[in-house]
């Protein structure tokens, strides 16, 4: 284990902050936004986005991406047979959206590409060429994008592979890719995906660029893939400190899963890709060994990663092995790998924390952990870090190199909080984690963002804010979620805190959202933060316009019953799942009378499904 320091003189009075006077902020930042507000409100599931990311342009500090899972091309539950609700073949669901004006407005393009919008029934759909809001050019590449976004701004390589911002800013998306019907563009089940578009350095990207599919470059498919891996979970970052030795690298970390798709456990190691050349190729290195045996004290496996770099040109990445038990729940460790050749070798991973993965509850149905009973939401990854380095981009010349992390650690059945912590020695010591849950929230996924010049963090974090529900039927069975912002700042000596609070947003009912098998509810993994000297940015998973649909609550209980009664409740976990197409239906083929499912969009309100992201941009309110 890393040694640690106490938090104590960091976060002196962190829970008495709670409620605290907010300093009036500019009025561009005083509320949130939509960010996937290119999306319509109904049908199901074109209404359903997740898992949010974010970044900022750190040479044009008012220029933003985010990313999301998004069905808004993906047919509507109407077409063909009615009581489905699939993800359509061949159709993209990796949404992109952009902020010109320091988070305050969001927009997303619309391009060209295969879609499915038209398929609204009753006749079974066939995508066609049309308007996406998903990222362009992967169907005529033979590829389908997957969600699991994660994009970072960089240095644009000039003709003889030299970086430099006055060549202009370059965006990175990467995602989960699969392969277009009769494809045969990579081996295996599931890809890592790289997307680019380039800004000019007097303006970065703009409206014009972006509205043009024909400046995105190709995607290029940067995992290196055979027949039986599964690539999973992956985070990228460009070097964007012109004092790294190593400027302008990108890098991509992810989870490969060995074996036949739909296998069980397999050999699942953590690789890292690197780039020297802007993307255009990609090397990869294998930084953890393959573990596959759910009863080993190192773990069965790890997910969730996250990657950055310092000024120095240091690449860190963390890691959430997990751990299990009969019970269902035990304690993982969050690892640490570096790296300080720019990707070349890599460190022996380091054991920084325990952190416990929580699932008190199995859903059956789902073999999956949730924050409710009878198909609540999942959250196997809750324990995931997210983590930032004040790394002074784009010059480095500020950086103090302070690490910043959280994560999300279950303790019991509605103690679920959201913890912190922070390194100053380029990871060698961390502070004890302090829980900065706000009172009455049981967290969910959260993240950090500190300013380039480390004087400022902020953390974004879903929580729920009533307690477990052991039944989804019923006004007294709402599952209110929302998002929250919280804010500290950096003393000279690297000491954060005490956090407050500076946005809570709007709740809703997470019964109203839900997986495309309608088996469950469904909100992703993760949510995302960024910063700037400032202001910082914020986005989470929101259910404030969903509806809740009594009879999807039925027949969730209904295949909760079935499942029970037929003895398919495990206390293994489902094997991994790259993205949500992949998702198994349990309890609908077991049996030759499985419960039956409603139609859609005649039995649920119109707005039932309609799960959206939102953000905000908040000025530093101690400047």
């Amino acid at each position: 284990m890393v040694r640690r320091r106490s938090l104590a003189p960091l976060l002196v009075a962190a829970v008495a902050a709670i409620v605290v006077a907010i300093p009036q902020l500019p009025a561009s930042a005083q509320g949130d936004v939509e960010v996937t507000n290119g999306s319509p409100n109904t049908p199901f599931s074109q209404n359903k986005q997740n898992e949010p990311a974010v970044a900022i342009d750190a040479n044009h500090p008012t220029v933003l991406a985010a990313g999301a899972n998004d069905n808004i091309d993906m047919e509507a539950c109407a077409a063909g047979d009615p009581t489905t609700c699939p993800f359509t073949d061949g159709v993209g669901g990796s949404g992109i959206y952009f902020s010109f004006d320091s988070g305050a407005s969001w927009n997303q393009p619309t391009y060209q590409g295969l879609s499915a919008r038209g398929c609204l029934g009753p006749d079974p759909c066939v995508p066609e060429t049309g308007d996406i809001g998903t990222l362009p050019g992967y169907d005529t590449a033979g590829l389908v994008s997957d969600g699991d976004p994660a994009l970072a701004f960089g240095p644009v390589p000039d003709g003889d592979g030299s970086f430099s911002w006055d060549n202009g800013s370059r965006l990175y998306y990467a995602n989960l890719t699969s392969k277009l019907p009769g494809s045969q563009a990579f081996k295996g089940f599931e890809a890592i995906a790289v997307s680019r578009i380039d800004g000019p350095s007097d303006s970065g990207l703009t409206p014009e660029i972006v509205a043009d599919q024909d400046n995105w470059q190709a995607p290029v498919v940067a995992s290196k893939q055979n027949s039986a891996l599964f690539s999973d979970k992956e985070q990228v970052w460009a070097d964007n400190a012109e004092s790294s030795p190593f400027f302008g690298n990108a890098y991509v970390c992810y989870a490969g899963f060995g074996g036949a798709f739909g296998g069980g456990f397999t050999p699942q190691p953590l690789y890292v890709l690197t780039s020297g050349d802007g993307g255009d190729s990609w090397t990869q290195k294998k930084v953890t060994t393959a573990t596959n045996n759910i009863n080993s004290p190192n773990g069965f496996g790890r997910s969730g990663c996250t990657i950055r770099t310092d000024s120095e040109g240091t690449v860190y990445v963390f890691v959430y092995q997990f751990a299990f038990d009969a019970e269902g729940s035990a304690t993982g460790t969050i690892q640490m790998v570096r790296s300080f050749n720019g990707g070349a070798t890599w460190q022996r991973p380091v054991d920084l924390f325990d952190v416990k993965d929580g699932c008190e509850e199995v859903e059956p149905s789902i073999g999956r952990c949730v924050m409710d009973g009878v198909a609540g939401a999942r959250d196997d990854l809750m324990p995931v870090p997210s983590v930032d380095i004040a790394n002074g981009a784009p010059t480095g010349e500020d950086a103090t190199n302070q690490i910043v992390l959280a994560t999300t650690e279950q303790e019991a059945l509605n103690d679920e909080n959201v913890l912190f912590t922070t390194s100053t020695d380029g990871g060698d010591t961390w502070t004890d984690f302090a829980d900065i849950t706000q009172e009455g929230d049981r967290g969910y996924y959260s993240a950090p963002a500190i300013s380039p010049n480390g004087t400022d963090v902020w953390v974004v974090y879903n929580a729920f804010t009533t307690p477990f529900r052991d039944s989804a039927e019923g006004a007294g069975n709402d599952r209110q979620l929302v998002g929250v912002v919280l804010h500290a700042d950096v003393a000279d000596d690297g000491a954060v805190g005490p956090f407050t609070e500076v946005h809570r947003g709007t709740s809703g009912d997470a019964r109203g959202s839900s997986q495309n098998d309608l088996a469950a509810e469904f909100l992703g993994d993760y949510v995302y933060a960024a910063a700037t000297r400032d202001y910082g940015a914020a986005v989470w998973n929101d259910v404030r316009e969903a509806a809740d649909c009594p009879a999807i609550d039925t027949y969730r209980q209904g295949l909760h019953d079935e499942a029970v009664a037929t003895g398919m409740q495990t206390a293994e976990p489902e094997e991994p799942r790259g993205v949500e197409e992949f998702e198994r239906e349990h309890g609908k083929t077991q049996e030759e009378d499985p419960p039956e499912a409603p139609v859609v969009q005649v039995d649920c309100p119109a707005a039932f499904g309609n799960s959206d992201i939102w953000g905000i941009a908040l000025a530093d309110p101690t400047p």
